[in-house]
């Protein structure tokens, strides 16, 4: 895991200072090392700059960038079967100075291009200078895992790991778009391919783009896509060996991310994905795998009991520690400067303090992440399920009547109701469903925080609505049921632009390295074509997942209600962050971008402070944008 950053700059007005910069903006990216390359072309100028953290082959001949051949590349990420792409490329007579997988990366890209991607199986963003095609190409991996952001504008091409690498650029103009703002209102992220910044926009996972220096022409090329796999037939299989075997590719796919040269560790919540992962390796493991728990004073929100209970049964090595309110308050300010673009789940919060408590001991951590998008873990797939089919089965005139009527009955004038938690939200939502009961509807309104009609009363100037895979139609009709829909459409929305995006930035906060054993492609590929009754069986999410795990570990230790490190947003809104909200929040911090309409946000402030405490997370949205502004725009 490190950090990169680089340019080709058609206009010749860098240096290599200012790449030296670009690559010091992370340093927590990669303390092992750091290593510059500037060429002139007649062109442009060329820079790669990259920030190592030293996880395989920890000599410094595994430093980078790294050349070979006229290739010279910079790589963040692993690829896990290096080992074997090495052995067959020794057979056609390549020889290696390192033991890295970055190198495998350079030879396995002069012998094949392009079709070495199809080898790779790991998590990357890599870029890669071609004297000889006169391109840089620039790779991300399949799901998302790494970030890899861009910038072109006027003569130069700008990329890096975060965005802060891009500001140490004195070429990029930091302008904020407004209709980015309006998506990271609506989903609490800004989704791919765009970017808070204008002329700045992220790598889509499973694409690659190609920079022609010659044309000065930019391409992007999708070399992978989930949805191939969902628009296959569903495998015509029984439970008994469609267990077996997802537990083989589950199996096979952990133990690939064992692969180091440092100390391992897993993250464990106590739930399904996590208690999967740890199961599988430590039954195959003659060491005890390190696992590592974060706990609450709350007992109401905490699981580390569960966790070290499952830790007992399994025989881990387990850590955990109890955090206060006050360490987990202390992290808030560094928000912005670790997500610096604007970024709202709080439970990042408790990943970070869980990143904070595994690089003590180790310097790599699992997360299970990706169960619930893959083998249908959320409660929208639960509300789809129970609630879809009756609402379409309603006649469409009555609906529209319905939703009409609701239009004109404000939800403030229902007695009794008006005064229940999230009822306000509930009805809007309801609302909208009886207009529109689709999966795609359902979806986006069991996903967004800020309706698109409260986007429009909220913003001082018309926004439009950003295209992203939030409104994907690449599901066939022939293939098509709602769950593998909303499933697909986690999978390239939420899972990459916010549990992605917070498990790297909370890891690499520290120096650690955080890797994703559900999100290698072989699982995906399989799980796609199961039977959707195997993941969302008579009312029970994960189903087939919880088989597996029911296998290890006694399913009365494991079904008992989902709780998580719940970060208390609300109550802490209304007493400990009150003056936060207020400093934030006021005309003259509004008004240094005047995005807003003030009256709406004073409106939202009074209701919120009055009891409407459904409103938190619209309160914490804005925090969080104007914490992030404050931080990147006005003190820079």
């Amino acid at each position: 895991m490190c950090g990169i950053a680089g340019f080709i700059d058609f206009r010749k007005q860098s240096s290599e200072d200012i790449l030296a910069r670009m690559s010091c903006a992370v340093p927590h990216r990669g303390p092992d090392g750091q290593g510059v390359y500037l060429a002139d072309h007649p062109h442009a100028q060329i820079g790669l700059g990259h920030r190592r953290l030293s996880i395989i082959d920890l000599s410094t001949s595994a430093n980078q960038p790294m050349h070979y051949n006229g290739l010279h590349m910079i790589f963040n990420g692993e690829i896990y079967n290096y080992n074997e792409i090495r052995n067959e490329l020794i057979a056609k007579g390549h020889s290696f100075q390192t033991h890295s997988d970055s190198e495998v990366i350079l030879h396995s890209w002069e012998e094949w291009g392009e079709k070495s991607i199809d080898k790779w199986r790991g998590m990357f963003a890599i870029a890669i200078y071609d004297d000889n095609n006169e391109e840089l190409v620039c790779i991300r991996d399949r799901a998302g895992v790494k970030p890899f952001y861009y910038y072109w504008k006027e003569g130069i091409f700008l990329f890096s790991s975060e965005l802060k690498s891009l500001l140490a650029h004195p070429a990029f103009d930091k302008q904020v778009n407004p209709d980015a703002v309006a998506s990271f209102l609506q989903y609490g992220y800004v989704s791919h391919p765009h970017c808070i910044y204008r002329s700045t926009f992220k790598i889509p996972p499973g694409c690659l783009l190609r920079l022609d220096l010659q044309k000065k022409k930019l391409v992007q090329e999708k070399y992978w896509n989930v949805y191939d796999y969902y628009n296959k037939p569903k495998l015509a299989i029984e439970k008994e060996e469609a267990i077996v075997e997802t537990e083989k590719i589950l199996e096979e796919s952990f133990q690939l991310r064992m692969v180091a040269d440092v100390p391992v560790g897993v993250f464990l919540s106590g739930g399904y994905d996590s208690s999967c992962v740890t199961s599988l390796l430590q039954k195959n493991s003659t060491e005890k795998i390190k696992t590592f728990t974060i706990g609450t004073t709350d007992n109401k929100l905490d699981e580390a009991p569960f966790a070290k209970q499952i830790a007992a049964h399994l025989g881990t090595d387990h850590t955990e520690y109890y955090c206060t309110p006050k360490e987990a308050l202390e992290i808030i300010p560094e928000l912005p400067y670790y997500f610096d673009e604007p970024f709202a789940d709080s439970s990042a919060i408790p990943t970070i303090l869980v990143s904070r408590l595994a690089r003590k001991e180790v310097t790599v951590a699992l997360s299970a992440d990706a169960g619930d998008e893959i083998f249908a873990g959320y409660n929208r797939y639960d509300y789809i399920s129970r609630y879809g089919n009756k609402i379409q089965a309603i006649p469409a005139p009555i609906r529209k009547l319905a939703a009409s009527a609701m239009e004109n009955i404000s939800s403030e004038s229902i007695p009794y109701f008006k005064n229940k938690q999230n009822f306000h939200s509930r009805y809007d939502k309801f609302k909208n469903l009886l207009n529109d009961p689709s999966p795609e509807e359902l979806l986006k309104n069991l996903s967004q925080v800020f309706s698109k009609k409260e986007i429009n009363n909220l913003f001082s100037e018309p926004v439009k609505e950003l295209e992203t895979a939030h409104s994907g139609r690449e599901l066939q009709l022939e293939f098509y049921d709602p769950l593998s829909f909303m499933m697909a459409v986690d999978y390239q929305t939420y899972m990459v632009d916010d549990i992605l995006q917070k498990v790297d930035r909370a890891t690499m906060s520290v120096s650690l390295e955080g890797r994703e054993p559900f999100l290698d492609q072989h699982i995906i590929e399989w799980a796609a074509q199961l039977p959707s009754d195997l993941k969302y069986h008579k009312g029970v999410k994960k189903y087939i997942l919880k088989e597996i795990v029911h296998k290890y570990i006694p399913k009365e230790i494991m079904e008992r209600p989902k709780m998580g490190f719940g970060i208390p947003v609300e109550t802490w809104l209304q007493h400990e962050l009150k003056d936060l909200v207020l400093d934030y929040l006021n005309k003259e911090s509004l008004d240094q971008h005047q995005l807003f309409d003030q009256k709406e946000i004073q409106k939202l402030l009074k209701e919120f402070f009055s009891g409407r405490t459904e409103k938190h997370l619209k309160v914490w949205y804005l925090l969080m944008f104007q914490m992030w502004y404050r931080k990147w725009i006005k003190e820079i």
